[in-house]
């Protein structure tokens, strides 16, 4: 059964790139940068890889036409289990090295998203795999609550590569993840810090109101400038905080996804997380 769409419009641009593109429009209007996600994830089928893999490309090249009046270049999120992670990690490399061609040819960015603990570090081979023949071209996401996630930010940090940090959104046991907020809240503060120092514009991926401030207090004391990092939100989530944070100066970027499968996405992480569902709660309300 194939639910309305409204109920995802808020969290959801579209359907499809066509009703997407108005979207990307109005927040850059407002002085958002932003990244584009297909929704999907978790391919087990060779075939339904490569068309994920087409879908990539088609979406990069449309946005490439899009942005070029601006100046500013295409940045995509993706996921490598759509493009046959789970499959063969061989397989996946292939795929994501010819997308990565393509985003050389049109200057664009490729965010490779992090999701669960299972995949973590197949991404972050194919990441290292990837990474020395585009530089420019490709960043990772790391998790703050993941316990080995320190060792791989002081890694990012050696290669002076791109990195979104977050807190982590997935359900994943105590031997792998920390589950107290505070905890998971010093350790994102701790390698925002190291990111900020010592890796390339890093993304500081956070509503929380307390490590937005943090970030802000470090950058000031530090002498950072503005422009050598951006904070980074979900779309729908604290619209007109994300405006303000780009009135104050800084660089923000919408994560904005669209697509037909916005129900397999938003329920499967309801499902992993109560914790997720009393977010969306909130936030429906909260500015």
């Amino acid at each position: 059964m194939k639910l309305p769409f409204f109920l995802a419009r808020r969290f959801v641009a579209a359907e499809d790139l066509v009703g997407t593109l108005p979207v990307l429009r109005d927040l850059q209007h407002k002085g958002l940068y932003t990244t584009v996600d297909l929704l999907g994830e978790y391919i087990s089928d060779r075939t339904l890889a490569l068309l994920a893999r087409d879908a990539y490309v088609d979406l990069l090249r449309t946005l490439a036409a899009e942005y070029a009046p601006t100046g500013r270049p295409p940045n995509l999120s993706i996921k490598l289990s759509m493009m046959g992670q789970k499959i063969d990690e061989a397989f996946c490399l292939d795929n994501l090295r010819h997308l990565l061609e393509v985003a050389r040819t049109h200057n664009a960015f490729i965010r490779l998203d992090m999701e669960g603990s299972d995949i973590t570090a197949s991404t972050i081979r194919l990441f290292e795999a990837v990474y020395p023949d585009y530089r420019d071209h490709v960043g990772i996401v790391l998790q703050a609550y993941l316990k080995r996630t320190r060792g791989d930010v002081e890694q990012m940090c050696a290669l002076n590569a791109r990195v979104r940090l977050c807190k982590g959104a997935y359900k994943e046991p105590p031997d792998v993840a920390y589950q107290n907020m505070d905890d998971i809240r010093a350790r994102f503060t701790e390698y925002m810090q190291l990111l900020l120092k010592h890796a390339r514009y890093p993304g500081i991926a956070t509503h929380d109101d307390r490590l937005i401030d943090a970030t802000r207090a470090y950058v000031a004391r530090e002498g950072i400038r503005r422009d050598d990092f951006e904070f980074q939100m979900l779309y729908g989530i604290r619209p007109q905080t994300q405006e303000q944070i780009a009135g104050a100066g800084y660089n923000i970027r919408i994560y904005v996804p669209y697509g037909e499968r916005w129900l397999p996405y938003y329920s499967r992480r309801l499902r992993e997380r109560k914790e997720n569902i009393f977010f969306i709660l909130k936030h429906l309300v909260r500015q």
